[in-house]
């Protein structure tokens, strides 16, 4: 029996209206646990897909006017999911950088038994 490929769907190409810019500040639990977010505006933004209005967010480093038009795409077979929703993993694009808090404590430890493998060294 020959096995179905599974078909790729085309996203349809819209514009959205931005519907608010706030400025995000960094908060001490991005700053504790080493997350570095160099994105600080969240752009909320509508558009009209199939007979409705959806909704959408995003992080951005820039501001962006309310009012103003932003293209995006959307899945036609089910129009909540956008090309600006972060849920949404396009291909090739992984926007994530490894902890700060990791890597410390990572080079910490190497540091310490690198030290420790020293002082035993000179005895």
């Amino acid at each position: 029996m020959p096995e179905t490929q599974p078909q790729t769907v085309t996203w349809i190409t819209t514009t959205a209206t931005v519907t608010t810019c706030r400025f995000q500040f960094a908060g001490l639990g991005n700053m504790a646990f080493g997350f570095s977010n160099q994105q600080k505006f969240r752009i909320t933004f509508d558009y009209y897909a199939h007979g409705q209005t959806y909704s959408g967010e995003f992080q951005s480093p820039v501001a962006i006017a309310q009012n103003e038009l932003i293209p995006i795409t959307y899945n036609p077979f089910n129009p909540q999911q956008n090309s600006r929703d972060p849920d949404v993993a396009l291909a090739g694009t992984d926007t994530r950088s490894p902890p700060l808090l990791a890597i410390g404590i990572v080079g910490s430890v190497v540091l310490s038994l690198g030290w420790l493998m020293i002082l035993r060294g000179c005895r």
